[in-house]
């Protein structure tokens, strides 16, 4: 009989049980998947157990936070003036008591008397005495020791306490891999702290460190994350950068008669800054990897011009070109200004929008994928699987802010032949410098930083709401000269929560207030066609007075327009009060913008009003917007949320940004065989799986 083979492999350690499985469930939705994602969830805030005082000290320093210990001497539930758990613990110097009003059965038997303990609070004075309100406690033996660095307090979600975090976050940290992934020679270049010293202290603060740069996060352990953080972006919107260069991109170099002939009919000569930007892009459409420019300009600074120029190239290439933009109003701006100037030049323009008619939209397909369209322009509606392009060279995407990832990569990928189309993606939001470089760094940018000449400057007031009357006597004055007037409203139908004025209802207020003037009214609830005749009749100066909602924020161009009026202007951001002003200003006549607000203002309201009063500035509003509310807003779905960064301020850590720019560049493009390691090393730190998301 053979003999029974002895197994010498390793035994399986034992599957989860169900509670870590419901941990790491929890961990999950904070973003915390891997050892090294624990590793770096890092405190929001210390606290310092490090030090007890007596009781009686405590009550002396009354106010402030202090640690005691004594033993449980009383253990009550009182009932007046509601239910409470009151404790009092004593030591050799004095009493306090310990009051919960909301506790659980078990801590009633965990507090005992007789019972050791350990509490922190603010100590208050109340009516019985010395108290600590609800304060953070610990049972312990006699003699227990101190913890010799603060205690870490992290960001926390449902079901995950402070206890079970600190306890992940320690376990993890004995499995991570701590090999540095910066270069020593960085390192010491850069006075960065060394990676695992500097986390260490983050998790485990000893009682000694500078409190303060801690807090405030200019401590030099908080420098080397946020550095590591900022490469890790910087490498990967780098990296995605050289990829999309090595896909093959349509030559779009042609620069012929339809381009010619297109500069020749314009009514104006381009500005300086204009022309360069226009050089650029010729210069990138005529390269066989595909463009990916972001092109910046004020209101009214002039993109679409540009857009039109860079989709006469793509056409006299022999391709085809789409603009998409996020709403049917801007679109249709864009159509029936590209297409007077384009086709008595012979372009067959085509628009396609979710609104069209069934026949309609397929007649508009069908020229599109046919390729008698040399150029579509309309909305979602191009990304549909149902809209096909014969020979697609160039996308062109307006506000492309407002648009997803996947919304602008789906038409991207409408390109044929295995070709990747150039993309030129339009913002009228300048990014300030800091965040283009943080968050745009795998686009090229170029920006249109000059307004045509003969705008006239805008004036900004800010009026309370008690003086709506007189706004109404200017608004029927200025009508009275021959001037038109947008008045914008934040909302459609009442809400009892805002009580805002309504759209609705201050149309019937200007209404019956101005009877010999004409009224009209425009909402994103209207049908489009209904909204064209408005649009229209206003434009044609048939309508002296617009009362409506932010879907004339962007493309709106009717130069006879110089009063804006912004009802509760406070419950705008200070972007988009920018844009609704940028509908005034675009004629010869002098133009006002009146904010009118609901007293009292809150900080944010004012310093946006203050803001608004004080420069006519896009980048320098988009300085002070990113100051007030962060970079999030103006992403829009660029990033994810588990994208965004976590500890680099770019407001006050731009001289990081410069720093991890330059590393990342110097690594990127080393020939040293270390270097493609060393990239994959920390992108796979920082990152793990996000880094495909960036890379879009």
């Amino acid at each position: 009989m053979p003999a029974t083979k002895t197994s010498t492999s390793t035994p399986s350690p034992p599957p989860p049980s169900s509670a870590a499985k419901n941990i790491d469930g929890k961990l999950a939705k904070l973003g915390l998947r891997t050892d090294m994602d624990r590793v770096l969830h890092l405190p929001m805030r210390y606290e310092d157990e490090t030090e007890v005082v007596t009781i009686r000290e405590a009550c002396l320093r009354g106010g402030h936070v202090s640690q005691v210990e004594g033993v449980v001497v009383k253990n009550e539930i009182s009932y007046k003036p509601r239910r409470q758990l009151l404790v009092s613990i004593a030591d050799e110097t004095s009493d306090i008591q310990l009051r919960f009003m909301n506790f659980y059965g078990s801590q009633v038997k965990q507090l005992a008397e007789g019972t050791r303990v350990r509490a922190r609070a603010e100590v208050r004075h109340g009516f019985l005495g010395a108290e600590m309100v609800h304060p953070n406690y610990k049972v312990i033996n006699e003699g227990a020791p101190l913890p010799t660095s603060l205690t870490p307090v992290y960001p926390s979600g449902e079901g995950l306490s402070q206890t079970v975090l600190r306890r992940v976050i320690a376990d993890a940290m004995k499995r991570v891999d701590w090999q540095d992934t910066v270069p020593q020679a960085v390192r010491t270049r850069l006075n960065l702290a060394e990676f695992q010293p500097a986390v260490r202290l983050l998790h485990y603060p000893p009682p000694d460190v500078d409190t303060h740069a801690l807090v405030e996060r200019s401590h030099p352990a908080w420098t080397r994350v946020k550095f590591d953080e900022l490469l890790a972006q910087q490498l990967s919107l780098k990296s995605a950068q050289q990829a999309r260069r090595e896909k093959g991109a349509p030559v779009l170099a042609a620069v012929g008669s339809l381009s010619r002939d297109f500069l020749a009919a314009l009514p104006f000569k381009l500005t300086r800054a204009q022309a360069r930007v226009v050089d650029e892009i010729r210069a990138d459409l005529g390269e066989g990897y595909p463009m990916q420019r972001l092109l910046q300009g004020d209101v009214g600074s002039g993109k679409t011009v540009v857009a039109a120029l860079a989709a006469a190239q793509a056409i006299d290439s022999g391709y085809q070109a789409a603009l998409m933009a996020p709403t049917e109003i801007l679109a249709e701006q864009h159509f029936r200004k590209i297409a007077a100037w384009m086709e008595p030049l012979g372009v067959k323009v085509a628009w396609l929008t979710g609104s069209l008619k069934k026949k309609d939209k397929v007649a508009a397909s069908e020229l599109v994928e046919s390729g008698a369209a040399n150029l579509v322009i309309g909305t979602h509606a191009l990304i549909q699987n149902t809209v096909q392009f014969a020979k697609l060279g160039l996308v062109l995407v307006d506000e492309q802010h407002r648009f997803g990832v996947g919304q602008r990569l789906t038409l991207r990928n409408k390109g044929s032949d295995g070709l990747v189309p150039h993309q030129l993606m339009m913002s009228a939001t300048p990014i300030p410098r800091t965040l283009a470089m943080t968050y745009y760094a795998d686009l090229e940018v170029s920006v249109i930083d000059e307004l045509p000449p003969g705008r006239t400057p805008i004036v900004t007031r800010a009026i309370d709401q008690n003086r709506r009357d007189e706004v109404i006597e200017r608004v029927h004055a200025a009508a009275q000269e021959g001037r038109q007037v947008y008045w914008v409203c934040p909302l459609i139908e009442e809400s009892e929560a805002l009580q805002l004025q309504t759209a609705t209802d201050t149309y019937e207020t200007l209404a019956a207030s101005l009877p010999d003037l004409v009224v009209g009214l425009v909402h994103g609830r209207m049908k489009p066609a209904e909204k064209q005749v408005i649009m229209d009749a206003f434009t044609a100066g048939e309508v002296h007075v617009l009362v409506a909602t932010t879907v004339i924020e962007v493309g709106v161009d009717v130069p006879n327009a110089s009063l804006m009026v912004i009802e509760h202007a406070e419950r705008f951001g200070l972007s988009q009060l920018h844009q609704l002003r940028g509908r005034v200003g675009r004629g010869s006549a002098a133009s006002v913008c009146l904010l009118l607000y609901q007293s009292p203002l809150g900080p944010v309201a004012k310093q946006r009003l203050m803001t608004m009063r004080e420069t006519t500035d896009g980048f320098e509003i988009a300085r002070r917007d990113l100051e007030i509310r962060g970079p999030g807003e103006f992403l829009g779905a660029r990033q994810s949320g588990e994208a965004m960064l976590r500890f680099a301020n770019l407001e006050t850590d731009g001289w990081i940004v410069d720093q991890a720019r330059d590393v990342a560049a110097w690594l990127l493009g080393s020939d040293r065989p270390e270097a493609e390691a060393i990239v994959e090393a920390h992108l796979a730190r920082w990152l793990g799986g996000r880094e495909e998301f960036l890379k879009v």
